[in-house]
């Protein structure tokens, strides 16, 4: 099947953020009560709605967090990405040679996915081209996301590429039909279908010389 679209998750994918996120979330559920590092939140909370990280701290501790968990959370996530957040390695080459159409899909708010690009340099590639699951309402694993982004750009699902580095999203590409690619995976996170891919730079490469077996 000809691929005649990309569709990028953002955290761990175009930027290079979830650690960096995650040592602001872990940090501030340890001043809530929680006891948790940065790795043990990204290994348990990677890819998935902040809703459910957020339930899953409540449980652990036995209460709910303060309801200015979650804006405190934003605000130190954001100036922590001003600060030291950089662009995944590979992607400011790649994204300026792509000839077909792309865009960035993420679970995160769009203020959130526009500071991301915008401090790693990539914003002017995905303005009118950024899908938050806030603005439609569905998170990976559902399909959703990456079908409203298909059709929002015009391509059948079936010619699509998703990029993630999260179960949830290559969960979420596989229902939605489309070919999916995982950077940076370890092959048992890796469901079966989709392929694991090292470094941005070999896209081309998997997506147009070296189709998925079996397609």
């Amino acid at each position: 099947m000809r691929i005649e679209a990309i569709i990028f998750d953002c955290d761990g994918t175009l930027v290079d953020s979830e650690l960096l996120g995650n040592e602001v979330f872990a940090r501030l559920a340890c001043e809530c009560g929680a006891t948790m590092s940065a790795q043990e939140a990204m290994k348990a909370f990677r890819g998935r709605k902040l809703a459910e990280c957020v339930a899953e701290v409540e449980t652990s501790i036995g209460r709910s967090l303060p309801d200015t968990f979650v804006p405190e959370l934003r605000r130190r996530m954001a100036a922590a990405f001003r600060d030291r957040l950089h662009p995944i390695d590979g992607a400011l080459d790649l994204i300026p040679s792509l000839a077909l159409p792309f865009c960035v899909a993420s679970s995160g708010p769009r203020e959130k996915i526009e500071l991301s690009l915008s401090v790693t340099g990539l914003l002017p590639y995905f303005e009118d081209r950024i899908f938050s699951s806030y603005e439609i309402g569905v998170w990976k694993p559902e399909p959703g996301l990456f079908l409203h982004a298909a059709a929002a750009m015009g391509i059948p699902p079936e010619r699509c590429a998703v990029v993630e580095d999260s179960l949830p999203g290559l969960q979420a590409g596989l229902a939605a039909g489309m070919t999916v690619l995982a950077l940076g995976m370890e092959d048992e996170m890796i469901p079966t279908g989709v392929r694991r891919i090292a470094h941005l730079s070999e896209i081309p490469r998997v997506l147009f010389d070296d189709p998925i077996e079996g397609e």
